[in-house]
């Protein structure tokens, strides 16, 4: 057999004479146009048209085309080949899956109905607001769902969600319960998530100020924050030098190391960077932090020419407008809320043989952090660069300066003189 093509993709999906018949040639451009393999997009043409011949055959027309149709496609057998092999039946799946939503956004097929109670959806309204307002990482939106989920359920178990029902007493007793059985950094994640979701729920005017302020507090038995983790320098060289610059994968992984190492810049602010927020004629860099914040930041030499490489050597064709795209098919930005930036961190370690005690993205922005302050930086100059709101955020690296700290340290009473 000759090795597929998009060509041969295009000619197969022309033979189909069934309801999809009109639309397996578009769905094929939009893979194409996607920059999925030639290979790939062969199957996924070839399951196209297996599900139009098994649609045809039982007279279904597209606009009746579902998931309780979709299961028995995929639940059907070959009578003279017996059943289909698990592997083949999960590739199926997806192509099916994947022709299936391109059938609903070009509207000619039903989406599917998705029964949701009032709880679920003010949940779901809490975590985008955590995300477009506060821009908070994927993780911690994740965790803090999962807590407004607890609660709702544990204030109003299956009923209805109304949230001016809430009192002090009902995060007291919630609290109270979670204790019983997690530790105190683990508690300390609900208290903050349940603070969270009662200051979302003031800012939708219906509970006052006052309730977030009745969550009780943790004790973690520690009278300081703990220290930043911040990667060494030596490590954050290596694991920027270990990008393979003949790839646009290792193009695109320095220019972000890079970017976490000299700008100290979030994981979801890099994801969202667009490429007009580049400034070249001026060296600016615009940065969009939490809670919707703009910010110009300086574009350093050797940042500014790591994302140029990418940019004109390796970066893939695409209409989308995120400096930074997926590196495999469907070639677009990368998902805001997941932990890419993260994985790339963790594979530039694992490249340059680098046992870090620290294995996140968070870690750059500690060690700029670190390195301003042994610089003579001021807290203010770092609060200033980081873009914290408040002064206690980066009070914690005053912790880090330990001869700075001894001189201002009182003698003791009685001691030596």
């Amino acid at each position: 057999m000759k090795k597929p093509t998009y060509e041969s993709a295009r000619a197969l999906v022309r033979r189909a004479s069934g309801p999809l018949a009109s639309h397996l040639d578009p769905f094929i451009v939009s893979l194409i146009e996607q920059q999925y393999r030639a290979s790939v997009t062969y199957i996924k043409a070839r399951h196209g048209l297996a599900l139009d011949r098994w649609l045809a055959k039982r007279r279904v027309v597209v606009p009746d085309l579902s998931e309780a149709q979709i299961e028995r496609y995929q639940n059907r057998c070959r009578h003279r080949r017996g059943r289909i092999r698990i592997t083949t039946r999960q590739i199926e799946r997806k192509a099916v899956a994947q022709l299936l939503e391109f059938l609903r956004a070009r509207g000619v097929c039903p989406r599917a109905r998705v029964v949701t109670t009032a709880a679920e959806d003010l949940v779901a309204h809490f975590a985008q607001h955590l995300q477009d307002q506060q821009g908070l990482a994927g993780t911690t939106i994740e965790r803090y769902r999962w807590v407004a989920r607890q609660f709702l359920h544990h204030r109003f178990g299956r009923g209805a969600a109304d949230l001016r029902l809430l009192r002090a007493g009902d995060a007291i007793d919630f609290v109270k319960r979670e204790s019983q059985r997690l530790q105190a950094p683990a508690l300390k994640c609900v208290t903050n998530g349940l603070r969270s979701l009662l200051r979302y729920a003031q800012f939708r005017g219906e509970v006052p100020a006052a309730l977030a302020a009745a969550v009780p507090a943790v004790s973690a038995w520690s009278t300081t924050p703990a220290l930043p983790k911040a990667i060494s320098p030596e490590h954050a060289r290596c694991a920027i030098d270990s990008c393979d610059l003949r790839t646009g994968v290792g193009l695109r992984d320095r220019a972000v190391l890079l970017i976490l190492a000299r700008l100290g810049l979030r994981a979801h602010e890099i994801v969202a960077l667009q490429l007009g927020d580049l400034d070249w004629d001026r060296g600016h860099i615009r940065v969009r932090g939490k809670g919707g914040r703009e910010q110009l930041l300086p574009l350093p030499t050797d940042v500014g020419a790591a994302i140029a490489a990418y940019l004109q050597k390796r970066r893939p064709a695409s209409q989308d407008r995120h400096v930074f795209l997926r590196s495999q098919a469907p070639i677009r930005g990368m998902t805001v809320g997941s932990d890419v930036i993260g994985s790339i961190v963790r594979s530039a370690l694992e490249r340059a043989g680098v046992n870090a005690p620290h294995r996140g993205s968070h870690q750059f922005r500690h060690a700029l952090a670190v390195n301003m302050l042994q610089h003579g930086a001021s807290l203010e100059e770092i609060g200033e660069v980081l873009r914290h709101r408040s002064p206690q955020t980066t009070s914690i690296y005053a912790r880090v300066d330990i001869s700075a700290l001894r001189a201002l340290a009182l003698p003791w009473p009685g001691g030596a003189r």
